[in-house]
């Protein structure tokens, strides 16, 4: 996980990132990333990939913020991220989600109810 714009600008992050379970991270600054960057096309590469698919997977997320309902945003993430409901809790994918943990209860409960 990166803040890119933290990363980039060189400027503490505003949000703060915490894992919910247990994983594996490395560490990169800036001169070093600079170093690779400017050193190795293949990174340069997968940087610049990288950096476009989380500007699009942005963009696409404060879009769905501001026009699609709650229960969409739901129904879109179990699809696209189904692993998440066995990794997070209900209170961090409602945050995610941009709606309180009561909110997610009665749109699950809705779904179920079908």
């Amino acid at each position: 996980m990166i803040d890119w714009v933290s990363f980039m600008l060189r400027r503490p992050a505003r949000e703060y990132m915490q894992a919910t379970r247990d994983c594996v991270c490395w560490e990169l600054d800036f001169e070093t990333f600079q170093s690779l960057f400017h050193g190795m096309e293949s990174f340069r590469e997968q940087g610049r990939a990288t950096l476009v698919g989380s500007y699009f997977a942005l963009k696409e997320r404060s879009i769905s913020m501001i026009a699609d309902q709650a229960k969409d945003r739901y129904l879109s993430l179990l699809k696209e991220k189904p692993d998440i409901f066995q990794n997070a809790s209900l209170k961090h994918i409602a945050t995610y989600l941009g709606i309180t943990d009561t909110s997610l209860s009665r749109i699950r409960k809705e779904i179920v109810g079908r």
